[in-house]
């Protein structure tokens, strides 16, 4: 199967690097200043086992590959919130021997948040989601870096919105053979909502920094407990920590990278490239919405979510908001949701 990596950013790019080196053909879909450095210099994967440069064919979109093969994966690793742009250029793109991407092409979800493989089903026919347990940066046009070890990262596989089949087991095998863990599940939205339950801090990293310390700790447990009382109003399970930690155990393990300073994570590195937009309409905001729609208050990822969107409009840098100053908004944001409660 040929690979076709749409978002070869920190999670497309380490994917495609990774295939790359296992021998399997691979499309890079980019656009930008990342774009122009992966034409003119290839993909540079900084991973511990050292770095290489992968020279892989590099598109921005559909048009510049012409007629797809009935034998490709649409492996789709762009921000959620680019999620509807990306499935309306390529589902309409014609595939060899007749039909569209949309009627014939696996599609395959790897990203944060749950909304995209919903997006997904409504275009296209085969949607597959992804539980993405993957530590990997990208700040720097044509670098990404992942510091995991011995195995780079652990993807849950199944269809959506559930069950498995054998394109399922095969792309699972190909990323096995590429540095991966692949289970293939026939329940993966139980697993990518614990994975939405652990992305809830990353907003909070993005504008205050790293979740390091006891009370950064204690309000990503605030916001986190807020998002387990919402998905319990919705009748959402999830895999349970123990669950995921007695599958992960140490298979990856973070290591320092030459060169290569891992700053935070992907809500983070929006705002450190200066992107312009941010995840959290689809994380925090999943929150906000699902309580809304239960009647459960959720202030706190209300906050985080309006301020991330803040943060990313006005191209402000990672980290400044100081903690303290977060925590007293987050203060007299509960406050207001109790005192909303009781007047209701």
């Amino acid at each position: 199967m040929r690979y076709i990596i749409i978002g070869a950013g920190a999670i497309g790019g380490t994917v495609g690097g990774r295939l790359a080196q296992a021998g399997h053909e691979v499309v890079l879909v980019a656009r930008g200043a990342h774009r122009a450095a992966l034409t003119e210099g290839g993909l540079r994967l900084r991973v511990p086992q050292g770095e290489r440069t992968y020279r892989l064919p590099v598109v921005d979109g559909p048009d510049a590959l012409g007629t797809l093969r009935p034998d490709d994966v649409l492996f789709l690793a762009v921000k959620t919130q680019d999620t509807e742009v990306a499935l309306q250029v390529w589902g309409p793109a014609p595939v060899e021997g007749g039909g569209t991407a949309a009627e014939r092409l696996p599609l395959v979800c790897a990203q944060n948040g749950v909304e995209s493989p919903r997006l997904a089903l409504r275009r296209f026919r085969h949607v597959y989601g992804v539980c993405v347990w993957l530590p990997a940066t990208h700040v720097e046009p044509g670098v990404v870096s992942a510091a995991g070890t011995p195995l780079t990262g652990i993807l849950h596989l199944g269809r959506y919105p559930h069950g498995t089949d054998d394109t399922a087991r095969r792309i699972a095998a190909d990323l096995e053979k590429a540095h991966f863990e692949a289970p293939v599940v026939p329940d993966v939205s139980r697993w990518q909502y614990a994975k939405l339950l652990s992305n809830l801090g990353n907003a909070l990293e993005a504008v205050s920094g790293p979740v390091g310390d006891s009370e950064a700790e204690a309000l990503y447990a605030r916001v986190r407990a807020e998002g387990e009382a919402v998905l319990r109003a919705a009748g959402i399970v999830w895999t349970s920590t123990e669950e995921q930690q007695a599958l992960r155990g140490d298979k990856v393990t973070l290591v320092p990278l030459d060169g290569a300073p891992r700053g935070g994570g992907s809500s983070w590195q929006s705002l450190s490239r200066g992107a312009g937009s941010i995840e959290a309409d689809h994380l925090n905001g999943e929150i906000a919405l699902l309580g809304r729609l239960h009647g459960v208050p959720a202030p706190l990822n209300e906050l985080l979510q309006r301020l991330a969107n803040q943060f990313a409009r006005e191209r402000r840098a990672p980290g400044s908001l100081p903690l303290p100053e977060l925590i007293r908004l987050t203060e007299d944001r509960s406050a207001g949701a109790v005192a909303f409660v009781q007047e209701s």
